[in-house]
């Protein structure tokens, strides 16, 4: 298809004294909003804003568990390799478009290919749904936040209401068997009194709502309105403290790690290389899954922050430091949590692999504050542990929901441009409510199901199909053409090359991946029954429907025949 095919004129979008350039000049630049639309108030707003959507709670529990899992130091190499053929070009690609087209995930299809506009749609949904989940893990760390300011950590010893039988406290204790049955005390605070998964009997049964999470989720949500319901103005302020404080935490953390007995240990398990692991096709997806996720293309954040920057910034600079910034966090957090793991297994007397299983939240609800309570200053320690929890956290969040916010109100600017703080409190409303069934006793269960695929396989396709539709509809050079109206350069073979074949492969390689090896779905060893995966079938495919449906909508709407249909959009 032509790169006629799938724009629309572009002197409709230019401004009327401007006159209309001939087909060799550079494109001039898009006019879609007015000179009202909202500006970051500093480049470091933005960058800090980026970072913060892209460092999330995933850096510190998903990377180094993967990273140790897959060959420890062996494992970067296709972790580097996946970042920049694949990761950093979806990245560059997604700043260059928002930045361009200076709008939202879902009128931007206006602009590039109408007949991928479901995309958008698709795109907001998946937004959605992480937050119903997400939003309640930060809950919990808020939780363990309010509970650490006591002199002697809750999840010390076995000497509290919710401890059973089961539970084992080994730390400074000598002649002390740990079994398989065995239970740390911090594993029964998060099950058993965060939780309180004892009182369900899995999702047939999800039990009652937990208050003390409904207030701190209802506190979470506060903040997030206040942060953006006056747009980027008031969100760029607060990353200067929500983006810039996890640094100083990870630092001290990490300090206070590597002088504790054993940190070595654990140093070593996480770096030394199993070379025999690179001929494992498992771990060059995972490594493909993991700089996915870290970055974040595809979510429509990019899209939404880069809008409101200046036409002429540096995109690509900021690209190529935000990715680094963002790939060096996640080596940074595998050093703070093994540093931790290596002096557990020092005082359990067992192999660091022994207490290196745990991961995803796990990792930091159960691990990492274990040992936090047995070191000397563990109250203060624990306080700051999980406000950098919180504010990585709410980081995301604020990505995550402008991404929705900017894609709705550019598209129906005619209801929504005068009340952008209506929208954002109804916003707020509705995934608050989508939040309370993971606020139950069994809402740990719906958390890990809306993980898995509210925003699992269909946002890696919502992804690829962008791709396409930017290189292969809208033309590679059409777009590198847009780059170098705003850069001064057009960008080299190698983005090219990125953009046209290589990227949409990688993204091809994830998804095929995940669908041929789909292990059952389990969390604190239940398993979950066959009709709750054909649940999350139905919510993976609520989110991706939207694009054939507007597809469908777009050909049968469109006036004309067939073929001038196909030549319209």
């Amino acid at each position: 298809m032509s790169d006629q095919n799938c724009t629309v004129p572009a002197d409709k979008y230019l401004k009327p004294e401007t006159p209309v350039p001939n087909n060799n000049a550079i494109p001039l630049p898009l006019i879609t909003q007015t000179d009202s639309r909202d500006k970051w108030s500093k480049k470091m707003d933005f960058l800090l804003s980026v970072i913060g959507f892209a460092v999330d709670l995933g850096n510190v529990w998903r990377f180094p568990y993967i990273c140790y899992q897959n060959g420890g130091g062996a494992f970067l190499i296709p972790y580097t390799i996946m970042a920049i053929f694949g990761g950093v070009p979806l990245f560059y690609m997604e700043l260059a478009l928002g930045q361009f087209h200076r709008t939202g995930a879902i009128s931007i299809w206006k602009r590039i290919c109408p007949i991928f506009k479901g995309i958008g749609f698709a795109i907001c949904i998946i937004a959605l749904y992480v937050s119903f989940y997400y939003n309640t893990i930060i809950a919990w760390a808020l939780f363990y936040f309010y509970s650490s300011f006591t002199e002697t950590l809750p999840w010390t010893n076995c000497e509290n209401p919710w401890n059973t039988p089961n539970c084992t406290n080994y730390f400074g204790r000598s002649n002390i068997s740990w079994t398989n049955n065995s239970k740390s005390p911090a594993e029964e605070f998060y099950t058993r009194k965060v939780l309180g998964i004892q009182e369900t009997d899995g999702l047939n049964n999800v039990g009652g709502l937990h208050w003390q999470l409904l207030l701190c989720l209802f506190l979470i949500f506060t903040i997030v309105y206040f942060s953006l319901w006056k747009g980027v103005k008031t969100s760029g302020k607060v990353v200067w403290v929500t983006a810039t404080l996890p640094y100083v935490v990870l630092i001290i953390l990490l300090i206070r790690g590597a002088t504790l007995p054993g940190a070595w240990r654990g140093i070593v398990f996480y770096l030394r290389p199993k070379w025999e692991k690179l001929t494992d096709t498992a771990v060059w997806v995972d490594a493909a899954a993991q700089i996915f996720f870290s970055l974040g293309p595809g979510f429509g954040v990019l899209l939404a922050l880069s809008s409101y920057n200046p036409f002429h910034n540096n995109c690509y600079r900021d690209a190529i430091i935000t990715s680094s910034v963002n790939c060096l966090t996640s080596f940074l957090s595998g050093f703070v949590i093994f540093t931790v793991l290596g002096y557990m297994a020092e005082m359990r007397g067992v192999e660091v692999e022994d207490v290196a299983k745990d991961k995803g939240p796990s990792l930091l609800f159960i691990t990492y504050p274990e040992a936090i309570a047995n070191m000397v200053g563990s109250t203060f320690f624990a306080i700051i542990f999980f406000l950098m929890m919180i504010t990585l956290g709410l980081d995301s969040t604020f990505g995550g929901l402008e991404a929705i916010i900017t894609a709705v109100m550019d598209e129906y600017p005619h209801i929504l441009s005068n009340r952008r703080e209506l929208f954002v409190l109804c916003l707020v409303t509705v995934c608050f409510t989508g939040s309370l069934s993971t606020l139950t006793h069994g809402g740990a269960y719906v958390v890990k199901l809306l993980e898995e695929f509210g925003a699992g396989c269909s946002i890696i396709a919502v992804v690829f199909l962008e791709a396409i539709a930017v290189s292969w509809f809208y033309g590679i050079q059409r777009f590198c053409n847009d780059v170098k109206s705003m850069l001064g350069f057009a960008p080299g073979i190698f983005w090219r090359i990125c953009w046209v074949a290589i990227s949409p492969a990688f993204l091809a390689f994830i998804i095929v991946s995940s669908l041929m090896d789909q292990p059952p779905l389990m969390l604190f060893d239940y398993q979950y029954p066959e009709w709750t995966i054909s649940v999350g079938y139905l919510i993976g495919a609520s989110s991706f429907m939207w694009i054939p449906v507007y597809m469908v909508y777009k050909l049968v709407w469109t006036p004309g025949s067939l073929k001038q249909v196909g030549l319209s959009i």
